[in-house]
């Protein structure tokens, strides 16, 4: 039998990776400026996606799956499960349903004659077609990070808490909390994908939130594992 070996990854390849992403809405300020001006004035209600609700239920289906492993990390507080819960109903609800938020801000802060953020990728999706500019793009380039460290750091935590009592290799060999690292990037990417009052609200708050969870999981740690735990937060960065 052959074995997969270990690839060993440069610490500072999550850095680099970081800067680039960083860099990419500065290289294109002004179709972020579009993007953002539509939204945030309700002017982009003239051509969103409206009454998909198949598009609402498989995509609140499909997120609120991600929220399921954090319940291995620790006891279960409903409280905050509740608040991403609502985050992803309220949003989906909104992208291809009713959008409320949308609705409100074009009531006051509409701008006719403005343009709206031009399409860079268009697909079809369950029979609906689907467009995404620059900023759209991007959100979904965090989002797809966000998931997959999401998706790996589970796997990777849920072997090694068996074995050795807390994760610190894999994913938790470059960050201390990958899935709430992954967690903030597919909340900042929904801001940057759909960025209305809804997600305004919301996204710092849940950024809050998992920045407090992590701290708090790690008074709980330091508590049961003394000096090896603290001596791999000496060594491995909070988030990246």
């Amino acid at each position: 039998m052959f074995k997969l070996k270990k690839v060993r990854i440069s610490p500072w390849l999550p850095k680099v990776i970081l800067l680039i992403l960083a860099l990419f809405p500065v290289l294109y300020l002004n179709e972020f400026y579009i993007h953002f001006r539509a939204y945030l004035t309700g002017t982009v209600i003239t051509g969103i996606i409206k009454n998909e609700w198949h598009l609402v239920i498989f995509f609140i289906i499909l997120f609120m799956l991600f929220v399921v492993p954090l319940s291995y990390r620790k006891r279960t507080k409903w409280v905050d499960y509740s608040l991403v819960g609502a985050f992803f109903i309220s949003l989906f609800i909104e992208m291809y349903g009713l959008p409320l938020t949308l609705l409100f801000a074009s009531k006051y802060l509409f701008m006719p004659g403005v343009s709206l953020p031009a399409n860079v990728i268009e697909l079809d999706f369950l029979g609906v077609g689907l467009g995404m500019d620059h900023a759209m793009v991007y959100g979904s380039v965090l989002m797809l990070l966000g998931i997959g460290l999401i998706v790996f750091g589970w796997y990777s935590l849920y072997g090694q808490v068996k074995s050795f009592g807390f994760a610190s290799t894999g994913l938790y060999n470059y960050s201390r909390h990958p899935q709430y690292l992954g967690f903030i990037f597919l909340v900042t990417g929904w801001f940057f994908g759909w960025p209305t009052i809804l997600t305004l609200i919301f996204s710092p708050i849940l950024i809050y939130k998992y920045l407090r969870s992590a701290q708090a999981e790690e008074k709980e740690m330091l508590a049961r594992y003394g000096k090896d735990y603290y001596s791999y937060i000496e060594t491995t960065p909070f988030l990246i």
